[in-house]
């Protein structure tokens, strides 16, 4: 069976995180992966009232070498922050946790590195409400963003707006004042950022100057959509080597 990754975050507020795409709905999540690990609960804060959510890179030495952040810090800093978490861990069988999730209330979502090809698992996206492309392989954070991997976000932007999903779509390697907007322009809504936000000077700032970058691609891509019906040719268009899916669970 495939072993995949499992992204947990919880959502912010009440209602589906999973809307049309609008700038508004942009998330950026801050990575403490790059963070300074003597004082996470001081660095979770800092970016406080300009995050959304608060990406934790859990690994256990096993799905990727690295061995991070395990469960008592992951408490610690529950305590320490109002901002959703995010966590990885290994799973066998993606849909049958993304079914059991939502049953218990929960969101799931799917996670795809680097060299997974995203076209298997399009049909199964209806399972899931987010969709995590990698745009570095896994493991590591400080990697150089690659984008050439941004063809499977056009590829399941495409997918998700032909069959009508409500599918947020997350980008996650080397997110950074320069490939943001690319990100943004490909189709994706969410953002994971460590060392732009946590190597600044001010990653509170860094995080709204990263959201200002992708609201201004984000609604120049909706302005530039064609309006449905109003004249000839107006119509809204449709737009590796194997690897592994992961399974990205969202908590209540």
């Amino acid at each position: 069976m495939a072993r995949g990754r499992n992204r947990l975050g919880a959502r912010s507020g009440p209602g589906s995180y999973t809307g049309r795409v609008t700038a508004p709905s942009l998330v950026v999540a801050p990575s403490i992966l790059a963070a300074d690990f003597a004082h996470l609960a001081d660095e979770a804060r800092a970016v406080e009232g300009a995050a959304d959510w608060l990406h934790i890179d859990v690994m256990d030495n096993h799905f990727v070498p690295n061995l991070t952040i395990g469960l008592p810090v992951v408490q610690c800093l529950r305590k320490a922050t109002t901002l959703p978490l995010v966590h990885i861990e290994a799973v066998d069988d993606p849909v049958a946790l993304a079914r059991d999730l939502r049953a218990a209330g929960s969101r799931a979502g799917l996670a795809i590195d680097r060299d997974t090809p995203v076209e298997p698992y399009l049909e199964l996206l209806p399972h899931f409400d987010t969709l995590l492309i990698m745009t570095i392989k896994a493991g590591f954070g400080g990697q150089e963003f690659m984008p050439e991997l941004l063809a499977k976000v056009r590829t399941a932007r495409t997918h998700a707006s032909a069959g009508h999903l409500q599918l947020r779509i997350e980008v996650d390697g080397g997110i950074d004042a320069d490939s943001i907007e690319a990100s943004a322009e490909a189709g994706a809504d969410a953002f994971v950022a460590g060392t732009a936000v946590y190597r600044s000077e001010d990653p509170a700032e860094v995080v709204r100057q990263l959201r200002r970058q992708a609201e201004r691609t984000a609604a120049e891509g909706i302005a530039a959509e064609p309006t449905e019906g109003i004249a000839a040719g107006g119509a809204a268009r449709d737009e590796a080597a194997p690897g592994e899916p992961a399974t990205d669970q969202a908590a209540p």
